[in-house]
């Protein structure tokens, strides 16, 4: 060990950002000679009645070394392969952006060109027919993938749905076997060291002091220590997303559930759906400025599939972000560092990343300003590109309710203009560094919402009309067939990960 080594590492909350950056410190740090704490109080809530992800949590899980099986039984996890949109774009319409793609490129050109070609030649069949991922979910199909089968159509990627309170019961039981040490408490002042500014300790009600060399920041919106401390500052992007509440429970859920996230857009925003194996999360994210907290509560309670299971909570925030991720010897993860509301399941991405980063730019005491630049740019980069992505399902709307008449004629961050307009020119989506999302998921909201492009890549005109109609058929039927062979996922959770009751 360095002189200069980071020794101990604090993280204030817990929940699923301080859980999670726990565990991915707790794997790559030597507990021998770095101290890594949480602390956190059981007087303080978790945000969410249900949590929805993306494929990169498989990553997490095999970096921790956590069975899938044993994860999804004991969070009341079922699983998830994308998300059905209702009534975006125009009421009636339906549509999915499913994890993946729409299969192999033809000849060097992506499947949704030759889309193009035959809708133009009368064809109207939905994009999502070429999806291996919607194939599965309209049947309420599920087996994981087995890449060794050397079948084209076992290579398809998923994520999960979870109780947000269980899994961060289990990671804490993760964190703890490997070392990690929980303190009980609420945090009741953070002192600063004089000259430099750092953080030097948190004190408890109880008079507690814990120092440490370094610190992460998982206490919510708040920011106890990135901004009510460091006064970091806040970016607002309500201006692109004007969504600023949510009204949120849990219901008794149906059966079979369905393997996807359902987002359904209503007056003023938009309404999710997560399946769990025991219950439902519900919420509904709306712009206060076009409708009441009531209204928004009556509208949720109208729109239930089951029995709500508690009183409707109203949660508050602001899409945007912290000017600085990292700040001194601070780092900001989950919403302490910025919000984006949950319309793509990003939370824990965003949370993995950012703590990913921070291992790949892990800093000695002396914090090298070029590093904490390089950590801030990314993190800039990547969570402004997901803000585009999101943006882009709401200024695509044909709808007239005022709201939705705000989105579609707002003023659009450079950035997505660009896309918008490459897109409706030539069908192609240009990516920036730092880009979640991939051309095709970009064309799943795009055609899902009726903007098709002026035209088509040509070089789709090197193939024959007939020949290529009857590979993209070949194509859509060897999905359906694959799908029918696949157990239902209600049969696949109960023979394999059937949940069971909290440790």
């Amino acid at each position: 060990m360095t002189e200069n080594a980071i020794r101990s590492v604090l993280v204030v909350g817990g929940g699923t950002s301080g859980w999670i950056s726990a565990a991915v410190l707790a794997r790559f740090l030597d507990p021998a000679t770095t101290r890594i704490t949480l602390v956190e109080s059981d007087e303080i809530g978790i945000v969410g009645v249900g949590e929805a992800t993306v494929p990169i949590i498989r990553n997490l899980n095999g970096l921790l070394g956590i069975d899938e099986n044993d994860f999804v039984a004991a969070t009341h996890g079922s699983f998830k392969l994308g998300i059905e949109f209702r009534d975006w774009g125009r009421i009636g319409n339906v549509h999915f952006h499913g994890f993946g793609d729409f299969g192999e490129d033809i000849e060097g050109i992506a499947p949704h060109h030759h889309w193009l070609k035959l809708r133009r030649q009368g064809d109207d069949r939905p994009i999502e027919d070429y999806s291996l991922t919607y194939a599965l979910g309209r049947r309420g199909r599920f087996t994981p993938p087995d890449p060794e089968s050397g079948r084209g159509e076992s290579d398809y990627r998923y994520a999960y749905h979870f109780d947000a309170a269980l899994y961060a019961r289990y990671l804490r039981r993760h964190c703890e076997a490997r070392g990690v040490t929980r303190v009980e408490g609420r945090i009741s002042d953070v002192a600063q060291h004089g000259e430099s500014g750092d953080i030097a300790s948190v004190t408890l009600a109880d008079g507690r002091a814990l120092e440490a060399d370094f610190f992460i920041d998982c206490s919510g919106f708040r920011g106890l220590l990135i901004e009510e401390t460091l006064k970091t500052g806040y970016d607002s992007w309500a201006q692109w997303l004007p969504c600023d509440r949510a009204v949120v429970t849990a219901s008794s859920g149906e059966a079979p559930s369905p393997p996807f996230t359902t987002s359904t857009a209503l007056e003023a925003g938009w309404q999710w759906r997560i399946p769990l194996q025991h219950r439902e999360g519900n919420g509904y994210v709306y712009a206060s400025r076009f409708t009441s907290d009531e209204r928004a509560r009556e509208l949720m309670l109208a729109t239930l599939k089951g029995e709500p299971m508690q009183e409707p909570r109203v949660l508050r925030f602001e899409g945007g972000r912290r000017k600085l991720a990292w700040n001194r010897n601070c780092v900001a993860v989950g919403l302490a560092s910025g919000f984006l509301e949950p319309l793509e399941s990003t939370s824990i991405q965003l949370i993995q990343t950012a703590i990913a980063r921070l291992i790949d730019h892990f800093p000695d005491r002396r914090r090298d300003p070029a590093i904490i630049a390089e950590y801030n740019r990314l993190c800039a980069n990547e969570v402004e590109r997901v803000r585009d992505f999101i943006i882009l399902h709401y200024c695509l709307t044909h709808r007239t309710e005022p709201m939705w008449d705000y989105v579609r004629n707002m003023d659009l961050p450079d950035t997505l203009a660009h896309k918008i307009e490459l897109w409706k020119a030539m069908g192609r989506v240009p990516l920036m560094t730092e880009e979640s999302y991939q051309e095709p998921s970009w064309a799943a909201i795009f055609l899902g919402n009726g903007c098709l492009p002026g035209r088509y890549d040509p070089l789709v005109d090197r193939i024959d009309t007939a020949r290529l109609a009857r590979g993209m058929a070949a194509r859509r039927e060897a999905y359906a067939a694959w799908a029918e062979r696949m157990p239902t996922q209600a049969a696949y959770i109960a023979r394999h990960c059937a949940m069971k009751a909290p440790a």
